[in-house]
């Protein structure tokens, strides 16, 4: 979840910094992801707000950006997604979910923080990515609270981070 937490800090993304990384069942990293723009694409030339003054979709960030989870899975080196652990740093969207699921991957790890903090337009979407991934054959629909490893970042000091959802 650390390595998610780092990507997450090359974001440029002024409102939201999200960061994802795809793990193999022998805990070696296969990919990492942050949302951005696509590769070539400037992201001085592209907006990053949130709303348009004009009220035009195509001046906000929405049809630019490339989510974290989606960058995870296509940075993976040409090793398959399919069986491994994605942690993120945020709930997905719906849209991510369905990726997600088609990518075969066996269990997927994100902060609780953010659920309990949406705003209410953003609820039914969060249903939504819940009642998916419930009824995916490669996902389980369990979810716990994620414990961090007790690895230390500095000799003396264990490492904690808040609660997680965890499907697996």
């Amino acid at each position: 979840m650390a390595i998610a937490f780092l990507s997450a800090e090359r974001s440029k993304d002024p409102n939201r910094q999200v960061g994802a990384c795809l793990v193999s069942q022998e805990g070696i990293i296969l990919g990492i992801g942050y949302n951005g723009f696509p590769r070539g694409c400037s992201d001085d030339k592209l907006p990053w707000a949130k709303k348009s003054a004009s009220g035009d979709p195509l001046e906000t960030k929405f049809p630019y950006v490339v989510h974290a989870e989606v960058n995870a899975i296509l940075n993976t080196n040409h090793a398959s997604a399919a069986g491994q652990k994605l942690y993120v740093t945020m709930f997905p969207c719906n849209e991510c979910a369905k990726i997600i699921i088609q990518a075969y991957l066996r269990s997927y790890i994100s902060l609780k923080k953010r659920l309990t903090t949406q705003l209410t337009f953003m609820l039914p979407l969060t249903s939504y990515c819940r009642w998916l991934v419930s009824r995916s054959g490669s996902i389980s629909p369990r979810w716990r609270k994620y414990r961090s490893s007790s690895r230390s970042h500095e000799a003396g000091t264990s490492s904690s981070l808040p609660g997680a959802l965890v499907s697996e």
